[in-house]
């Protein structure tokens, strides 16, 4: 029994945070399918959801692990990798019991970039 081979051509992986800005636009028009109405209502959800995510974990509450992953989710999606990984940090420093300022800090700098570029692509 011969076996068969066949070469298939992978689509590559986004990068884990983008080279170009705080939104990885290519990763954001993909997820819209190219359509420039949805990738503004996507970014502007994000930009309320996230300010008020990162809000919320400033106080640490006692459901901080999930808002975190949340937020990193929600990050994810419309191409704010940074927003993500800090998320994700602020995650492990809760989960592992260890101090998350720094972790907290590294998010709101995050938040306050993609903020600040989220608002100049929806005022053009």
């Amino acid at each position: 029994m011969a076996l068969h081979l066949e070469r298939i051509d992978w689509m590559p992986s986004p990068p884990l945070v983008p080279e170009d800005g705080p939104i990885d636009l290519a990763h954001l028009k993909r997820m819209t399918l190219g359509d420039a109405g949805l990738e503004r209502e996507v970014l502007a959800m994000f930009l309320t959801q996230a300010a008020r995510l990162a809000e919320a974990l400033a106080t640490l509450p006692a459901e901080a692990l999930q808002l975190a992953h949340t937020l990193s989710g929600s990050a994810r999606a419309v191409g704010a990798f940074a927003v993500a990984e800090a998320a994700e940090g602020v995650h492990s420093a809760v989960k592992d019991g260890r101090e998350p300022g720094q972790a907290l800090g590294a998010l709101k700098s995050a938040v306050v970039e993609a903020r600040l570029a989220i608002e100049a692509m929806l005022r053009s």
